[in-house]
């Protein structure tokens, strides 16, 4: 992983580079902190790795094909697993976890997931996950055993109602959903409630 100022003419590694990650597919900066951590995919772990040590990483958590990572204001950790199909809540230091969404096997019922992507978590604690195999992001308020569907779920597509590989999500204070869209090139911004996105960039 390389960190570098805007118009830095180059950056300087922050984490890895020496075959310490295999196929890093997601990170997030804990200022508070003063660490970063990181999905390594092809490890099956998170890795915590301090910013003034770039030369050494900390297993925290083991057996996770993880795509998927983010933090809430308490400092839980939100993991998606692409082989266990479901997320689960973490505190640095456990063993286990809490599923809070997904974790009934493979398929497209509300209480499935299939291939779970990235995660999003609101001040309610409301987990937000994209799905890439049903195109569709998916809602799960917190302690509830079925998720929403809050973007997509009408097969895949590229008309306004669908979604075509969903992956990089964020909600903002309204409840707006902003979708990265793999498969159709765009970003689009679903309102809350709303049956059809709005696009924003890569309408052409």
């Amino acid at each position: 992983l390389l960190n570098g100022k805007i118009g830095a003419a180059s950056g300087r590694i922050a984490a890895g580079g020496n075959g310490q990650l295999k196929y890093p597919s997601d990170v997030i900066l804990d200022k508070a902190r003063d660490s970063l951590f990181i999905c390594d995919w092809g490890s099956k772990r998170i890795v915590r790795w301090f910013l003034r040590n770039a030369n050494n990483g900390e297993t925290i958590i083991s057996g996770v094909t993880c795509m998927g990572l983010t933090m809430d204001e308490q400092g839980f950790l939100y993991v998606s697993d692409v082989e266990k199909q479901e997320v689960r809540r973490w505190q640095v230091g456990e063993t286990q976890g809490i599923v809070v969404a997904g974790g009934n096997g493979i398929g497209n019922r509300l209480d499935q997931l299939n291939d779970p992507r990235k995660v999003f978590v609101d001040r309610d604690h409301s987990v937000y996950v994209s799905e890439m195999v049903n195109d569709r992001v998916m809602k799960w308020v917190k302690g509830a055993r079925e998720g929403i569907v809050v973007a997509g779920g009408r097969g895949r597509g590229s008309s306004l109602s669908q979604l075509n590989f969903p992956e990089g999500i964020i909600v903002d204070q309204l409840g707006t959903l902003y979708v990265a869209e793999r498969g159709n090139n765009r970003i689009v911004r679903w309102p809350k409630g709303a049956t059809e996105g709005q696009i924003l960039v890569g309408e052409s």
